[in-house]
């Protein structure tokens, strides 16, 4: 084409992105071998002399590892349990550091419980009228709930309810008292004619003693009554120096049970509101559960007491045991302590009936009143009571004896309805539900903006 008259140019282009890709290629391989080095190093192991790293090779066994960091990896982490928070507890056995959990809890538990229990010692004066008042107001609500229904003012259906049941008692009491007073020359005469026959029997029974023992007997009983008469005769002051504080017992039980059955619902909400708000809610469904307990076991224990009062008064009557009534009226006050309260005030019954009407007629009311405890125990007790108020009799038990140590007769009498309600207010605060909000409750929501 050179007859054209033109030539194109040529222009000669040197390799540059070739050499750029081989520097490329270049560094890559470079990274892999820096990396395949490192690796190397970090799979060698780290145990280390302090004269210059290398491990002896006449230790046995693994070499130990350095705490001394290699330079470009991080220092070797010991692994923590989630529970510790530094490497002294990790060094501690997870056993024995659960067991010291445990055990300065339980010490800062007893602590508090030794202390509440002092605390109550100290005030008892006040804090058993306070006990019986809730008793007592927890068996008169219906009444008064009854009252309020038919229009009564609270104050007016409060007072009728509470004048109502303090005049049944001192009613009560006087026909015990009377009758007891006019039966006490009787009961007297029988004594003598039942001792006499304890004397025979001892005589001409199995035991064949003689009159020289019975009266060593007698002289040993004669001999411990003098000397612990001052014991007894400064009981009986004692106890007579507590009759003013007994007053005051009373008239503080009468003006607290006045006012938990007028004002109860409102002493319970300002204590609830003294909680924190978060608290509130469940706090009071536990207390309402609660108080709900306490109603329903007061109303089964008065319910079972006349039921083993009247079938226990039935067979004294039947047998013309003397102080029928008065007996009777023993066994519905002794009903309230459970399981030990009627056994005991029967065992009352089953001895005037031996030193009135003999042995025979002693049998047949012991055979009464195991039965009605039986009745009471397997049929009254589950049928009345169910599973409101269902305790197990060990902690029964154990709750009474412990009440009678801690306050004597009144504290095995409150013992029992103070568990029951604690169990269910511990039960309903475990019991992990969304409160119901109250039909008053005022829900106040942010605006979004």
């Amino acid at each position: 084409m050179g007859g054209l008259g033109w030539s194109l140019p040529v222009t000669v282009v040197e390799p540059v992105a070739s050499r750029e890709v081989l520097l490329s290629r270049f560094e890559q391989i470079r990274a892999r071998i820096r990396r395949a080095y490192e690796s190397s190093r970090a799979s060698v192991p780290s145990d280390t002399k302090a004269d210059g790293g290398v491990a002896s090779p006449s230790s046995p066994g693994p070499p130990a590892q350095s705490d001394v960091p290699v330079a470009g990896l991080p220092a070797p982490q010991v692994p923590q349990h989630p529970s510790t928070s530094s490497q002294d507890d990790a060094d501690v056995p997870h056993g024995l550091r659960i067991a010291a959990a445990w055990s300065w809890r339980l010490i800062v538990i007893g602590v508090l419980g030794w202390a509440l229990i002092r605390i109550i010692g100290r005030i008892q004066i006040v804090i058993i009228p306070l006990s019986i008042a809730l008793l007592l107001s927890a068996l008169l609500a219906p009444a008064v709930g009854w009252l309020l229904r038919a229009r009564f003012p609270r104050s007016a259906a409060t007072a009728v309810v509470l004048v109502g049941g303090l005049g049944a008692v001192v009613g009560t009491l006087t026909l015990v008292v009377n009758e007891f007073v006019n039966g006490v020359p009787e009961l007297s005469k029988n004594a003598t004619e039942g001792v006499r026959q304890i004397q025979n029997w001892l005589k001409t029974g199995p035991l064949h003693l003689s009159d020289g023992q019975l009266s060593d007997y007698i002289d040993q009983g004669q001999k411990w009554i003098d000397e612990n008469t001052q014991s007894l005769t400064s009981g009986a002051i004692s106890t007579a120096a507590t009759l003013a504080e007994a007053l005051t017992g009373t008239l503080l039980v009468l003006f607290a049970t006045f006012f938990f059955l007028r004002d109860g619902s409102k002493i319970w909400r300002f204590l609830v509101r003294l909680l924190p708000l978060a608290a509130r809610w469940r706090v009071d469904d536990a207390g309402q559960a609660a108080w709900s307990t306490l109603v329903a076991y007061v109303r089964a224990t008065v319910l079972v007491a006349f039921i083993d009062a009247v079938g226990i008064g039935i067979f004294l009557m039947i047998f013309k045991v003397p102080f029928a009534f008065p007996l009777a009226a023993l066994v519905f006050l002794g009903a309230f302590i459970p399981i030990v309260g009627a056994t005991l005030s029967g065992t009352v019954a089953v001895l005037v009936a031996l030193v009135d009407s003999g042995p025979v007629t002693a049998l047949i009311i012991l055979g009464a009143v195991i039965g009605v405890q039986q009745v009471e125990g397997h049929i009254l007790q589950p049928l009345i009571m169910g599973r409101a108020v269902a305790i197990h009799p060990l902690a029964v038990i154990v709750g009474i004896a412990a009440g009678v140590v801690l306050a004597g007769i009144v504290g095995a009498l409150i013992s029992v309805p103070l568990i029951a309600v604690l169990n269910t207010a511990i039960r309903r605060l475990n019991h992990r539900r969304v409160p119901e909000v109250p039909p008053d409750a005022v829900v106040v929501a942010s605006s979004t903006p």
